[in-house]
C-alpha cells in the first residue's frame, strides 16, 4: 500500500506522487481515474479495486510552475554525486560555495558545487583563483522537468515513462 503511484493532472501533466492507499481514497471519492494499473488488484470482502500505478485527477489543477528546491541533496544529485574540483565519486561529498558567503557569496544554485571534504579544505574560505583551483563544470539551476522532478520514485516502473517524458 506504500508504493508510489504517479499523479496526473486533467491535462495528462505528472504534479505528485503518492502512496497506493491515497490513490485508492482519490478514487473511490471520484476525483480521479486509473490509467496504468500493472500491479494487480485489492481484494475486499465483497470487491476488487485496481492497485493503480497511474491515476489522472478529473479536473484541472491550476498552479505555479516548479521549481527544484535549493537542498544539499538536490546539488549533489545535480552533479552527480562527484567532487566538481577532481572529479572523485564518493559517498561522503560535501558543499563549498565558490565564493564564500563571508565574501560576498550567495546561498544560490550558481554559488554551490559538491566537494569532497579534500578539495573542501584546501580551497577553505578562500576564491577558486586565490586557491589555484577550478571547476570541471560551471554550477546551474537544474530545469524542473518532469523526468527530473519525478524520476527518482520510478525506479523499476517502465509505465510512468511515457508520462514522464513529454513533459
Amino acid at each position: 500500500m506504500n508504493e508510489p503511484v504517479l499523479v496526473l493532472n486533467g491535462n495528462y501533466e505528472p504534479i505528485h506522487v503518492c502512496n497506493t492507499k491515497r490513490a485508492i481514497g482519490l478514487i473511490l471519492a471520484g476525483k480521479a481515474t486509473v490509467l496504468e494499473n500493472g500491479r494487480g488488484f485489492i481484494h475486499t470482502v465483497s470487491r476488487a479495486y485496481e492497485r493503480p500505478a497511474v491515476i489522472r485527477l478529473v479536473y484541472m489543477v491550476h498552479r505555479p510552475r516548479p521549481r527544484v528546491r535549493l537542498s544539499k541533496r538536490e546539488v549533489l544529485r545535480r552533479d552527480g554525486y562527484c567532487c566538481q574540483y577532481c572529479g572523485l565519486q564518493a559517498s561522503q561529498l560535501t558543499i563549498d560555495h565558490v565564493t564564500p558567503r563571508y565574501r560576498g557569496g550567495e546561498y544560490s544554485w550558481e554559488n554551490m558545487v559538491a566537494a569532497c571534504p579534500q578539495c573542501n579544505r584546501r580551497k577553505g574560505g578562500r576564491t577558486l583563483a586565490e586557491a589555484g583551483m577550478r571547476l570541471l563544470r560551471l554550477p546551474f539551476e537544474p530545469r524542473p522537468t518532469a523526468q527530473y522532478i519525478f524520476g527518482r520514485y520510478a525506479v523499476n516502473d517502465d509505465t510512468w515513462a511515457r508520462y514522464l517524458t513529454g513533459w
